[in-house]
């Protein structure tokens, strides 16, 4: 992203988004960056840093590549779960790789029915100890559980004063990993 900041790339479109209910989203290269570097903040004042892991449990919104490149930025191991995973495969999934967060949203859009993915994340969650922190998209706008001190708003998080929109790379190694993808479990259990 960052390259092409100083080129006449920085306008053009880094991100196009179509949503399930109509609605859509496009981001250019400079917008992208703003965003990554806001969220990948979030991540270190909520203490996530080089090395820990992040459960990203979204549906496809622009929110998932934002808080995967984060990740990335800070240098802190990503793994995507599959938005209409069970409670029960997102437990595994958050567990095996020993994350320390989990993002998720209030719900999302599915065949014109609203999904409550927050309510499959606190289900999950309840066997999960080493989740602090759980950031919550709000994408279908429904009333959730949020419990606190653990549950927080994306957009509160992302708006909030202390949260500036430069945040430096993690210098990484070649052999450091960038993230943990699970195969589906058809099998057996899933392998990261």
């Amino acid at each position: 992203m960052d390259r092409h900041l100083k080129t006449w790339r920085k306008n053009k479109a880094a991100l196009v988004w179509e949503g399930d209910i109509g609605d859509s989203k496009t981001l250019t290269y400079q917008e992208l960056y703003y965003h990554v570097c806001k969220f990948a903040n979030v991540l270190k004042k909520h203490g996530i840093k080089k090395g820990d892991r992040v459960s990203i449990y979204l549906p496809m919104i622009v929110e998932l590549p934002i808080a995967m490149l984060a990740c990335a930025r800070i240098g802190a191991i990503h793994s995507v779960v599959f938005g209409g995973f069970s409670a029960d495969a997102l437990r595994d999934r958050i567990l095996d790789c020993g994350a320390k967060m989990l993002i998720c949203s209030d719900g999302y859009y599915r065949g014109g029915r609203v999904i409550r993915s927050k309510d499959n994340a606190d289900e999950a969650l309840e066997s999960c100890p080493e989740v602090k922190d759980v950031i919550v998209v709000k994408r279908a706008d429904i009333r959730v559980n949020m419990e606190k001190g653990r549950d927080y708003w994306w957009h509160d998080e992302i708006g909030a004063e202390d949260i500036k929109p430069y945040c430096e790379s993690e210098v990484m190694d070649t052999e450091d990993p960038l993230f943990i993808l699970y195969t589906s479990g058809s099998t057996g259990k899933p392998k990261g």
